[in-house]
């Protein structure tokens, strides 16, 4: 079994965000209880967003951008300024903001804003309130989409409406199944003190078996580690068994059977098959 101390330094919490606090808040509540140099939250929610928060542990921050790119899942309220027909919402969705669109993130948000182009999977409405301008929705999104910038713009072509409110209950490989509060968090972390780490060992997903789930894995031979440790890149003849399954200049997970040796990103270079973007030593 992992030693807990090393699990806290290289593990993901999927924390389960309420209405309110900042995403960044909540890494730090994190970190601060951990007693941890840093955290990391992979994708930002608004402080009134609730749902899916998965949080980098130590040493994982360092693999927080493979996790943030991926598609996410949300639930949410559309509100609008007039009497509005379900069916008609749904044709200017389906019309507008459907496949690639162009966005330009709202004046409060956390990136530059500059128009760029995201992918609406899905998106439809399953229910109208009585008062005809209430509307239960869900989508599935390119990750860095912003839903509340959908509902605003849609709200354009029909005479107003905002976001009620939303729900993330997907972040890529994280979703409701396995989530804490952090009441639950809190108390896990206190029994852990005391001596007993069972609780806060269930909630940690080891970060090696997450990015198992994000990247493509490449074996490499026991023989090539001392090498690799030191930051040399990785050669074509270190490689144990297939390596067809990963294009050019893509990034994949680095194994030693099952110990994770870091992410390395694949070369063209003769006799290199692939340079080191974080050695995990």
């Amino acid at each position: 079994m992992k030693d807990i101390k090393q699990l806290i330094n290289f593990g993901i919490i999927n924390i389960d965000k309420s209405a309110g606090p900042t995403s960044f808040s909540i890494s730090k509540f994190l970190r601060k209880e951990l007693g941890l140099n840093k955290t990391s939250h992979m994708g930002t929610l608004d402080p009134k967003v609730t749902g899916v928060l998965p949080i980098t542990l130590g040493r994982a921050c360092k693999l927080a951008n493979y996790f943030i790119t991926h598609d996410k899942n949300y639930v949410g309220i559309l509100h609008t300024h007039k009497e509005q027909d379900i069916n008609k919402l749904q044709e200017l969705i389906d019309k507008h903001f459907s496949g690639k669109i162009k966005q330009t993130p709202p004046h409060r948000s956390a990136v530059k804003r500059a128009e760029r182009e995201r992918e609406i999977y899905n998106f439809k409405f399953l229910e109208a309130l009585e008062n005809k301008r209430d509307f239960l929705f869900e989508c599935s999104v390119e990750g860095g989409t912003y839903i509340r910038k959908i509902c605003s713009d849609l709200g354009d072509m029909i005479g107003g409406a905002h976001m009620g409110e939303l729900r993330r209950t997907r972040a890529g490989i994280f979703d409701e199944s396995k989530i804490y509060d952090l009441y639950k968090f809190s108390l896990a972390v206190e029994e852990y003190k005391k001596g007993n780490d069972k609780k806060l060992r269930e909630m940690i997903v080891p970060a090696e078996i997450a990015i198992r789930q994000v990247l493509k894995v490449i074996e490499v031979d026991k023989s090539a580690l001392k090498a690799l440790y030191t930051g040399k890149p990785l050669l074509k003849s270190n490689i144990v068994g297939k390596d067809e399954v990963v294009g050019k200049d893509e990034v994949f997970a680095l194994f030693c059977e099952k110990n994770f040796i870091g992410t390395y990103r694949k070369t063209t270079e003769e006799g290199i098959f692939g340079r080191a973007e974080f050695v995990f030593n």
